[in-house]
């Protein structure tokens, strides 16, 4: 037997009420410390909002609100971000690593371990994105437009309008 379509209705109503709304949560003093602790581990504002329970929106309205909160958050990022921009650094200069080949000659018991040093060439994606951010002065794409008009084409414009207005 099936059910009539007015407890169908009211049974969807229910189902698609808004979740997550409600009384906001109340910012705490703990939540600097468990912000910054997130933040050194590299999550995302929206990362660390969910582990606090709270919604994106909430968490920017707290670093506006409470400086000592925006101040934990900085102060965790400032860990992960310092990494990347070693790693980026790195990556546009190039590097040497340490390394072992691992061979297995012909007729060998055992195999050969050769410790090699490894090169990782420089990127110039990663140099370009380096000298952008660090001296875009001197670095970033320049696209000049020139929005003005000469004078002269305005005149010509002009001319050829009065022209088009007698023979037609």
């Amino acid at each position: 037997m099936t059910k009539p379509k007015a407890a169908k209705k009211a049974k969807k109503k229910t189902s698609s009420a808004p979740r997550g709304r409600g009384r906001p949560v109340e910012y705490k003093a703990e939540f600097c410390e468990k912000a910054c602790e997130y933040a050194a581990r590299g999550a995302t504002d929206r990362e660390i909002a969910e582990m606090l329970g709270v919604h994106e929106a909430t968490l920017y309205r707290w670093k506006h609100t409470y400086p000592e909160f925006c101040e934990a958050l900085k102060l965790g990022k400032e860990v992960p971000d310092g990494r990347v921009v070693q790693s980026l650094y790195r990556r546009a200069i190039g590097y040497s690593f340490d390394s072992v080949k691992i061979f297995m000659p012909a007729g060998a018991k055992k195999p050969v371990i050769v410790p090699i040093v490894e090169h990782v060439p420089p990127d110039t994606n990663a140099a370009k994105l380096w000298l952008t951010n660090r001296d875009p002065d001197n670095w970033r794409e320049k696209v000049e437009v020139d929005h003005g008009a000469s004078r002269d084409l305005i005149a010509l414009l002009k001319e050829r309008r009065e022209r088009a207005a007698k023979e037609g």
